[in-house]
């Protein structure tokens, strides 16, 4: 590898970091006391001293069990659920007397249920050691001594190793960096799985150590690194290396952290600071937010109520236990002698009625503890790992340009996915493509680009323009991707070298030339086609640089201090290499909105080429550089409205005196190792970023993403409401809601900037204080005059949105003020924010959230978005170009925007429906089931006899009624996906939360009750007195619980058959499965040895199966049973139909494709406030007759 080694330069005078010898500032000189007591022994892992320090291993578990602590954590995950914790209480009662039926038939089940959802938990975090084995298995190659480096895998790694990381691998820990390939020891790396930045970070280690470039370097290499202790901390770090009785300060410039990549450098040497759980990294892992789906917060009042009814009937049951067994003895006389009251035990004794009806009332919790479904909650853990399966392999979700499929990241927000009210929507990278476009620019006062933008097109749409008219053939061009990514200019003035011939060609070229210089990007040419691609710090870069070679300034070479370009020579129409001394690059940062860099051209001017935001630019021109000054800002005002990205390009020339004395002050800002470093090397920066010659400005496009605009029209129609939450300013983000149809011509714009009239004058109040209240008073004063306007339209039922820039936001959060916000914004049909930072994002989606108290989304691709996602009831993260911070702070991933219709229209609302419909289903059976034995107590004078076989009622909710309620959950559908993406309007169903309201909910309850009412009284009416067996005798109490649980059993499976929208296999595998299980189970367990089988033995086989009274009482039983239900779901679907059985009616009658009807269907879910294109065509034609455009305000 030392042959790769490159050759000295200095590029610490380009780059504005350190080198040399800095001296110790600030937090250095903590080093040693608390929280700067770390001491690294370099090279000497082993030693004693280093040892005694027991620092911790580099291996990483992000498993939430170990072998020794999963039984006892798993236990209090499971018994943190109210219902767990009375089973719990009901199978140690089981082993007493108290108990109406046998302990083990009532442990078994209990163990079964928990000891499943610890397994399906054991399963989940076994993924989890996987992953970490994976990782911990890695390997890197360390220092095993006498300059010999070999492979360590890198859960062996220690404290003080020396490590040779090569290209495009990760660190396998914190790192100080100690040399690299280059002489000058500076490296790139990749921080995306730390920030989600993708552009590259240049770091650079210590002179003293540059020299060891070599691996036997190191055979002799010792010294001693004091730091600070393990902290959370990504963008600081104090620490000095002593090497032979030198301190060297350390700062985050020689700092490489755990998961980020070396890129565009063959190797580093490091030598290892921090492991393990003590990375940056790991210390900042923290927990997602635990979130909860809305019917799992009901579902826990629903057991709340369920467990409140079993009290109140087991109360109920024991006044009248304790009532009747005091009048067993009355004087002596026993009322009801056959029960001998005169010699019992303490549970009947009439002479302690009230000891008696105390314990009655235990007894009688545990008998109706069937009223508590056991198996809910496992069964719906089940049913949601199955649907997030399904949204995982839906092909028509699979982002094939980016190999991207779905990915449900947790299964516990299915349901919610179906009852999205807010969506809150990033813009770049979400919205858009993150992909940038070089479309249009301006020199020299002129407008060079014939390009058509998205939002263009759109405009011309609204303003019935001929472009208009042009709209097939231009949608069709814009279908075709460019040539060359990145590059969609056509203009034959500038092209193909012709802007030679332009009249102002000096000022052309100086501008591609700036475009070609003024960069950080870096070469890549491909071995085998030759091609130069660039690696840049964003996509705006990429496009600059791929636009000036495009256009005949190709940038083919970056050495440390120069840039090589291959240029058109004006005079000779050839190409020319031309080189650049790079002498100083002044990075941009959002403060500072710009970037400069210092060249020496080849006739030694000197030069500096800068380029940035026109808010900047424009008041550090020269008074001789503003010659197209007031061109370039209107071509500037005409790119914002075409939703275009623009910079404003500028140069001059310096002197040689001037350079000096800047250069001087550069190098010693940048050598401070201090909390105001930054800060003294932009004030520096900005002494020589003045006097600048205008050349123009460049125009690029964040295109919208395919099947954006559609993908909002549906959601609209849907009744989902969207708001845009951006960092662009103000314009862009107004024509990319034109381009999207979030706005549209006709739709009132409330305006909420830090710009509104007058402000001006007053933010020369004096103190910041003063502004700060001025600015406030300002905006509270809009947001009063937008609810005025509110109130004035409400009337009238037009559409309203509200666009507020960061500023103005800043206030409107406040507590005072954020509800009159919320006031208005609620009744907005859009809302964008613009300019807006990640924790506004943040806070505004706590606040939609909080006040509506509906389920929000949130939906982003970057870093800057993970406030937002965590915040949400749901976030969903966008694979995109920004790397994976959203994706792994999300809840769901996917590949593209457009997909979300298909997550939302098609898998929320069947998992919605699914998950309600499950959820109701099963207190209907347990309601049922338990009612029964509540009249069987009743009938039996509350004697805590149960009606039924131990074992009868343990396998009641596990193995006789499960199954089918399973398959609900995962397999059924009220429509098909088609129907649920061409009628939007079905998506209301779960916003207004018709299928688990507290109305639906006590009509399944009533149903069950009704249900048990039909079941156990035709049971004893039809065979208390008659004769059941061939012999005349009548039944007992083991052929009546036989013959009630026959009915339970057949009734609830086939009201489940009735309930069902859509058959598989599967569902009649398991609804008919359940029924002929529960006779082949009587018959096996009936045929068992009666210690065994007790009231069951040849119950079936000898008394019911040759009855026909037995078959002839189930079915009389099942059609008064279901009747009712079957009843009122005719009425209803006749002449109350919900929005799915309208659509299940039009398919059935055939009607599914009839134009006009469809359309009719789908006018329920447009109103005058529904944004979309579809909306805005219906607005459109509702006008033509002409009516005045609204103003903004």
């Amino acid at each position: 590898m030392t042959g790769g080694r490159r050759r000295k330069q200095l590029l610490s005078k380009i780059h504005a970091f350190s080198s040399g010898r800095p001296s110790f500032n600030g937090d250095h000189s903590r080093i040693g006391g608390p929280g700067f007591s770390r001491v690294v022994f370099c090279n000497e892992p082993d030693c004693s001293d280093a040892i005694s320090f027991n620092y911790t291993t580099n291996y990483v578990r992000t498993t939430k069990f170990t072998l020794a602590t999963f039984v006892p954590k798993a236990l209090f995950e499971q018994f943190r659920r109210v219902a767990n914790i009375y089973f719990l209480i009901c199978a140690i009662l089981s082993f007493t007397p108290l108990s109406p039926y046998s302990a083990v038939s009532t442990v078994l089940p209990f163990v079964v249920v928990v000891g499943v959802t610890m397994g399906k938990e054991l399963l989940e975090d076994w993924r989890r050691k996987r992953q970490d084995i994976e990782m911990n298995n890695r390997s890197v190659k360390v220092h095993k001594g006498d300059g010999i480096f070999g492979d360590t895998k890198w859960m062996e790694l220690r404290v003080g190793d020396i490590i040779k990381v090569e290209k495009d691998e990760f660190f396998p820990a914190d790192l100080i960096l100690l040399s690299s390939s280059y002489d000058e020891a500076i490296c790139y790396v990749e921080t995306t799985n730390l920030d989600g930045e993708t552009n590259l970070k240049l770091k650079q280690a210590l002179e003293v150590t540059s020299n060891f470039n070599e691996d036997s370097s190191f055979q002799n290499f010792k010294a001693v690194l004091r730091c600070e202790d393990p902290n959370s901390n990504l963008y600081s770090f104090v620490g000095s290396l002593g090497i032979e009785d030198q301190q060297y300060p350390l700062t985050p410039q020689q700092l490489l952290l755990r998961d980020s990549k070396l890129k565009n450098t063959d190797y580093i040497y490091g030598v290892v600071i921090f492991t393990g759980h003590d990375t940056k990294v790991i210390q900042n892992a923290t927990a997602p937010p635990s979130k909860r789906s809305k019917i799992e917060k009901r579902t826990d009042k629903l057991v709340y109520l369920l467990f409140s009814v079993l009290v109140l009937i087991s109360f109920v049951g024991s006044i009248f236990f304790g009532i009747a067994t005091r009048e067993d003895l009355e004087d002596g006389l026993m009322t009801r002698w056959y029960l001998r009251p005169d010699d019992t035990t303490v549970y009947y004794d009439p002479k302690r009625a009230s000891i008696a009806a105390v314990l009655h009332f235990l007894t009688a919790l545990m008998l109706y503890s069937y009223l508590i479904p056991i198996s809910l909650y496992i069964s719906i853990e089940i049913v949601k790992v199955l649907q997030s399966m399904f949204i995982n392999h839906d092909s028509y979700m699979y982002y094939e340009e980016g190999d991207k499929p779905a990915r449900a990241r947790t299964s516990n927000l299915n349901e919610e996915l179906g009852q999205v009210d807010t969506i809150l929507s990033d813009k770049t990278g979400t919205l858009t493509c993150n992909s940038m476009e070089f479309i249009k620019c301006s020199v020299a006062g002129t407008a060079y680009g014939n390009g058509v933008t998205e939002v263009e097109r759109a405009a011309a749409k609204r303003k019935g323009s001929p472009l208009a008219e042009e709209e097939g053939r231009a949608e069709d061009f814009t279908e075709i991707e460019p040539s060359v990514k990145g590059f969609n200019f056509m203009d034959e003035r500038v092209m193909n070298g012709n802007w030679v011939n332009e009249p102002r060609a000096d000022i052309i070229q100086k501008f591609f030339r700036v475009l070609a210089v003024c960069h950080t990007a870096i070469p890549e040419v491909d071995e085998e086609t030759g091609k130069i691609s660039y690696e840049a710090e964003s996509p705006d870069e990429a496009a600059f640089v791929i636009a000036s070679r495009e256009l005949g300034f190709e940038f083919y070479e970056r050495t440390q201090t120069s840039v090589l370009l291959h240029e058109v020579d004006p005079a000779s129409g050839r190409k020319i290499e031309r080189l650049y001394k790079l002498l100083n690059v002044l990075e941009f940062s959002s403060s500072r909105k710009r970037m400069s860099v210092i060249v020496r051209d080849e006739e030694g001017k000197l030069l500096l080429l800068c380029k940035g935001a026109d808010s900047v630019m424009f008041e550090r021109l020269a008074k001789n550089g503003r010659e197209f000054e007031e061109q370039t800002k209107e071509h500037i005002s005409e790119y914002a409205d075409a939703g275009l990205r623009t910079l404003v390009l500028a140069y001059r020339e310096l002197h040689e005196d001037e350079y000096n004395e800047f250069d001087e002050a550069f190098t010693t800002a940048k050598n401070l190792v201090s909390a105001d470093r930054e800060e003294m090397i932009e004030a520096v920066a900005e002494k020589i970023e003045k006097d600048l010659i205008l050349l123009g400005a460049t125009a690029v496009e964040d295109k919208l993403q395919h099947g954006v605009p559609e993908c909002i029209d549906k959601l609209a129609q849907a009744g989902i409401k969207l708001w845009v939450l951006t960092g662009d300013k103000m314009e862009t983000a107004i024509n990319i809601g034109f381009a999207c149809s979030l706005l549209r011509e006709g739709m009132t714009q409330i305006i909420i900037n830090s710009e509104a009239p007058g402000f001006k004058a007053l933010e020369k109040a004096g103190t910041e204080s003063a502004i700060c209240e001025a600015l406030k008073t300002s905006v509270l004063l809009q947001l009063q005059e937008g609810k005025e306007l509110l109130a004035a339209l409400s009337e009238r039922d037009e559409a309203l949105a509200l666009i507020i820039d960061g500023k103005s936001l800043t206030y409107a959060l406040e507590d005072d003020v954020k509800e009159i916000l919320m006031e208005l914004a609620i009744c907005c049909a859009s809302v964008i924010c613009c300019r807006s930072s990640p924790k506004q994002k943040a806070l505004v989606t706590r606040l939609v959230k909080n006040r509506t108290g509906k389920t929000t989304l949130a939906i982003g691709d970057g870093a800057n978005d993970v406030g937002m996602l965590q915040e949400a009831d749901i976030g969903v993260g966008i694979s995109g170009f920004e790397g994976m911070q959203a994706v792994m702070s999300s809840d769901i991933a996917i590949g593209q925007f457009r997909f979300l219709e298909r997550l939302l229209l098609v898998h929320g609302h069947w998992c919605y429906r699914r998950i309600s419909s499950m959820i109701c289903y099963f207190f209907y059976k347990n309601i049922a089931f338990g009612f029964t034995l509540f009249f069987f107590e009743a009938y039996a004078s509350f004697s805590g006899q149960a009606a039924y076989n131990d074992w009868y009622l343990s396998f009641y909710n596990v193995f006789f009624t499960s199954l089918p309620v399973i398959a609900l959950g995962v397999f059924d559908q009220d429509v098909s996906a088609r129907f649920c993406l061409k009628f939007p309007v079905l998506y209301k169903e779960g916003m207004q939360n018709v299928l688990f309201s507290w109305t639906r909910i006590l009509s399944w309850a009533s149903n069950g009750a009704l249900s048990a009412t039909f079941i156990f009284f035709l049971c004893i009416f039809s065979m208390e007195h008659q004769a059941f067996r061939k012999g005349g005798e009548v039944v007992g109490l083991e052929i009546l619980g036989t013959t009630m649980y026959t009915c339970v059993v057949v009734v609830v499976n086939c009201q489940m058959a009735l309930s069902i929208n859509y058959f598989t296999y599967i569902q009649h595998l398991f609804i008919w499965g359940s029924i002929i299980f529960w006779y082949l189970f009587l018959l096996a367990y009936g045929a068992m040895d009666p210690d065994i089988s007790t009231t069951a033995f040849m119950v079936f086989a000898e008394a019911c199966a040759p009855s026909p009274s037995f078959w002839l009482v189930t079915l009389l039983v099942l059609v008064s049973a279901l009747l009712p239900a079957f009843t009122y779901s005719a009425i209803q679907i006749r002449f109350f139909p919900m929005y799915h059985q309208v659509v299940q009616l039009m398919s059935f009658d055939g009607r599914s494709e009839d134009p006009e009807y469809c359309r009719m269907v789908r006018q329920r879910s447009l109103t005058p406030t529904t944004v979309g294109y579809t909306a805005r065509f219906e607005a459109k034609s509702s006008h033509s007759k002409g009516s005045p455009v609204s103003p903004r305000v």
